[in-house]
C-alpha cells in the first residue's frame, strides 16, 4: 500500500494548539520539579500558621509529628504505580496490545481508539493505564499501512490520567476514604469511612465517567492531525524498537528457581483462594474498597503474568523509578496537613478552621460544588498529586461540606473529577508515559490543552447539576476511631 511521503517540515500550529505549545514551552522553562512545589508548600503553610498566631513550637511540633502520618498510604500509592507497570509490561498483555494495534483502520480512529482504551483501563488502575496506553501507541505507530500522528497518539494514551483516573478503582481520595487505617484521625472524625458505594459506584459518578469518556474520545478523534499535518514517530526521530531483552543463561543451580513457573503459580492460587474467602465472608463493596486487597491482587497478577520470579523482578526494577516522586513528596503533604489541622492560633483556630469557614460562607448547593471544583483544579496545577493534595484539602473541604450539608461522598467525587483537569496542563504525571513514548511534554500538551478547554465547563456543569440529586447523610464514625 502506497503511503504519502512525510512532510519535511512541521507545519505551524494554529489556534488552541499554538497557544498550548507556547504554554508548554513556558512551563518547561519556568516550572520547577513538583518536589520543589511540595517544599514551598510546607514553608507557605508554616508561615500562614505563624501569621494566624500559632507559636513557633506548635508549628515545628506539627511538622515533625505529622511528617510520617502517611507512611502506609505513601507505600500504597507507590504500589499502585508499580503494580500497574508490571502488569502492563507482562508478555500476555504485550501480545494483547499487538492484536489491539491492528484494530483501527484510519489515523483518526487510531487516536480515538487509544484514548478510549486508555480511559477504560484507567478505571481499573491508573498506573496500568499509563504504560498500557504508551505501549499501544507505539505498537500502532509501528504499522506500515497507516500514517498516524505520534504526538496525538501519545496524548490519547495520557487521557486515562487526564480525564477519568480519579473516578476509577485506583482513585487516591476514594481509596483513602474507604480505608479506616489510611485516614488521618482528624479527618476520620469529620467524614467517617466512605466506601465505594458512596463515591465511585454512585450512579452520578458512573454517569460522569461515561460522559467524559465519550467526550474525550470524540475530541481525540476530531483533533487528530490529517494529511501533511501528521508527524509520525519517524518524523520525530523516535526509535520504535520494543524487542524484549534476550534471556540470560542459567549458570548456577540456585537460578533454576528464579526461572521456575511453579512458585508464581502457587502464589497465584493462594491469592485466588484468599479473594474467594473475602467475597464469601464480607460484603462485596467492603472487599473491592480495600486498598490493601486491591494491591495484593494486582501485585500477584503481575507475578503470574510474567511467569517467573526473574522476569517479574526485572519488570519491578524498571517500575521503581516511576515511584520516586510519591515516596519523597507524600511525607511533605502529611506535614502540611498536620500544620493545617493541628497548629492552633491564639484564638484556638487552625488554618484548616479558617478555610472551612470561608468555604462554608459560600453556601450550599451548586455554588459550593463549582467553587470546590475550581479551587481543586487550580491547586492541582501546583500540587500534582491526587492523594497528597486530598490530604491537604480534605480537612477543611469536608468540614465545609458537612457545615453546608453537601453529601460527603459526592464531595469526594467533586474533588476527583476536578483533580484530573490540571493533569492536562501540568506535565508531572506525563513523565512515566513520556519515558515509554520517548517524547517531550511539549509534544503532547498541544492536544491535552485542547481537551482541558472543553472539559472544564462540562465538569463544572456536571458537578453542579448532579450534586442537586444527592441528600446529606451524616458521617458514621467507627467506634474504634482514634482521637485526633
Amino acid at each position: 500500500m502506497t503511503t504519502a511521503a512525510p512532510s519535511t517540515a512541521a507545519p505551524a500550529e494554529k489556534g488552541l494548539a499554538r497557544v498550548a505549545q507556547v504554554m508548554a514551552r513556558w512551563t518547561e522553562k519556568w516550572f520547577p520539579d513538583a518536589y520543589v512545589f511540595a517544599l514551598g508548600g510546607v514553608v507557605i503553610v508554616a508561615l500562614a500558621a505563624l501569621l494566624n498566631g500559632s507559636s513557633p513550637q506548635a508549628v515545628v511540633d506539627s511538622f515533625g509529628n505529622g511528617f510520617w502520618d502517611l507512611t502506609a498510604f505513601t507505600l500504597q500509592m507507590a504500589m499502585v504505580v508499580l503494580t500497574g507497570y508490571t502488569v502492563a509490561t507482562s508478555p500476555p498483555v504485550a501480545r494483547l496490545i499487538a492484536r489491539l494495534a491492528l484494530v483501527p483502520q484510519t489515523a483518526a480512529t487510531a487516536v480515538s481508539f487509544v484514548a478510549f482504551l486508555s480511559m477504560s483501563v484507567s478505571f481499573l488502575n491508573w498506573g496500568l493505564s499509563l504504560v498500557f496506553g504508551g505501549l499501544l501507541a507505539r505498537a500502532i505507530a509501528r504499522r506500515q499501512d497507516m500514517r498516524v500522528d505520534y504526538r496525538a497518539l501519545g496524548a490519547a494514551a495520557f487521557m486515562g490520567l487526564g480525564a477519568v483516573w480519579a473516578l476509577g478503582l485506583s482513585s487516591s481520595a476514594a481509596q483513602l476514604q474507604a480505608t479506616t487505617a489510611s485516614i488521618p484521625p482528624a479527618l476520620l472524625q469529620v467524614t467517617g469511612v466512605l466506601d465505594f458505594g458512596k463515591t465511585i459506584f454512585t450512579w452520578q459518578s458512573l454517569l460522569t465517567c461515561a460522559i467524559l469518556i465519550v467526550l474525550t474520545t470524540l475530541i481525540a478523534h476530531f483533533s487528530a492531525p490529517r494529511g501533511l499535518a501528521i508527524r509520525t514517530a519517524q518524523d520525530l526521530d523516535v526509535d520504535l524498537n520494543d524487542a524484549p531483552e534476550p534471556a540470560a543463561k542459567r549458570e548456577r543451580p540456585g537460578e533454576w528457581l528464579e526461572y521456575s513457573r511453579i512458585l508464581p503459580a502457587l502464589l497465584g492460587l493462594l491469592t485466588v483462594g484468599w479473594l474467594i474467602s473475602q467475597f464469601v465472608s464480607k460484603p462485596f463493596l467492603s472487599v473491592i474498597s480495600s486498598l490493601n486487597g486491591y494491591l495484593l491482587v494486582f501485585l500477584m497478577l503481575g507475578l503470574v503474568l510474567h511467569g517467573t520470579p526473574r522476569k517479574f523482578l526485572q519488570a519491578v526494577t524498571k517500575a521503581v523509578p516511576a515511584t520516586a516522586g510519591i515516596l519523597v513528596q507524600f511525607p511533605l503533604y502529611a506535614a502540611m496537613a498536620a500544620i493545617l489541622t493541628k497548629a492552633e492560633g491564639a484564638n484556638g483556630m487552625t488554618i484548616s478552621s479558617h478555610l472551612a469557614e470561608f468555604f462554608t460562607s459560600i453556601g450550599s448547593g451548586g455554588g459550593f460544588a463549582v467553587i470546590i471544583a475550581i479551587y481543586t483544579a487550580i491547586l492541582g496545577i501546583f500540587v500534582p498529586s491526587g492523594g497528597g493534595k486530598w490530604l491537604v484539602e480534605a480537612p477543611y473541604v469536608m468540614q465545609s461540606a458537612t457545615d453546608v450539608q453537601m453529601n460527603l461522598g459526592w464531595t469526594v467525587q467533586i474533588y476527583n473529577v476536578a483533580e484530573a483537569l490540571p493533569n492536562l496542563i501540568n506535565p508531572f504525571f506525563m513523565l512515566p508515559l513520556l519515558a515509554v513514548l520517548k517524547l517531550r511534554a511539549r509534544d503532547l500538551v498541544g492536544f491535552t490543552f485542547l481537551q482541558f478547554t472543553i472539559h472544564l465547563p462540562i465538569v463544572l456543569l456536571l458537578v453542579w447539576l448532579l450534586g442537586m440529586t444527592f441528600t446529606f447523610e451524616p458521617p458514621v464514625i467507627p467506634a474504634e476511631a482514634p482521637a485526633p
